[in-house]
């Protein structure tokens, strides 16, 4: 099978910097064309511009909200005519306290990472199977690919970060459950959870804690942080032919830190 994702069309949330924009930069490489979408409008349409390539277009807007994602899908139709790839690449961290209801970002990110992927999702599918009947395309191919980007949170315990944690297990489940519902529709979903990637929040939070990158290597078994043009390859992976057989799965990007237990590390 071919690891090819020429001349297929992505839509890539998240785009405007970090792992999103790793991605749709990597895609467009590859030949694809991507439209990049994220809230932050003014930095996203820089890097597109930046990018200087007619296959990547760029939109602004709140996911959060029904009427953007129609524009979204709307605005990839009217660039590129199709669109047979969604990379969910949207996602907020942000601590919680689950004592202090002011300080508690539980409800936030079930929204952003969860029920905000899951709306675009059920827009972009809908399409997807209306191109395959205007195609006439009667065949046993997939004809669409979802890939959304959680963490290795999802089954890590941090107390600060229960929010956060709770909401990429959720996404998790839902790639599961879709890629169940709509396997008899040949739409393939699957997830990359990352962990030891230099993400846009990981830098952030890097600047802040000088000693986080020595603690990070520590407990990671590959002894380095990724780079995010690694998930970008992973993700077209998944993205192509190359990975027909494969649905409902949740591909770990983490250097091996699920592998082992960080208080065995500290011991030994």
């Amino acid at each position: 099978m071919s690891f090819s994702i020429k001349g297929k069309t992505a839509i890539v949330t998240g785009a405007a910097n970090g792992i999103g924009l790793a991605i749709a930069r990597h895609f467009i490489d590859q030949g694809a064309n991507v439209m990049l979408a994220d809230i932050d409008e003014d930095k996203l349409c820089a890097e597109s511009a930046a990018i200087g390539s007619e296959r990547a277009q760029c939109f602004g807007g709140d996911l959060c909200q029904k009427l953007t994602v129609a524009n979204l899908q709307s605005a990839t139709i009217d660039a590129f005519d199709r669109i047979d790839i969604l990379v969910n690449a949207s996602r907020q961290v942000l601590p919680s306290n689950p004592l202090d209801a002011k300080e508690d970002s539980f409800e936030a990110l079930l929204k952003q990472n969860v029920l905000s992927n899951l709306r675009l999702t059920q827009s972009v599918v809908k399409l997807m199977i209306r191109q395959a009947k205007t195609d006439g395309d009667t065949s046993s191919n997939t004809i669409g690919t979802v890939i959304n980007l959680s963490s290795i949170a999802s089954d890590r315990t941090h107390p600060d970060l229960l929010a956060y944690s709770v909401s990429c297990a959720a996404l998790n489940q839902m790639t599961r459950s879709l890629a169940v519902s709509l396997a008899k529709d040949r739409v393939r979903v699957n997830a990359v959870a990352i962990g030891s990637v230099m993400s846009a929040n990981l830098q952030e939070v890097l600047q802040e804690d000088d000693d986080l990158r020595d603690r990070v290597i520590a407990i990671t078994p590959m002894g380095r942080i990724a780079e995010a043009q690694e998930v970008a390859e992973v993700v077209q992976f998944l993205a192509a032919g190359s990975s027909s057989f494969m649905t409902g799965q949740i591909l770990n990007v983490d250097g091996g830190r699920t592998l082992i237990d960080p208080l065995e590390t500290a011991v030994n």
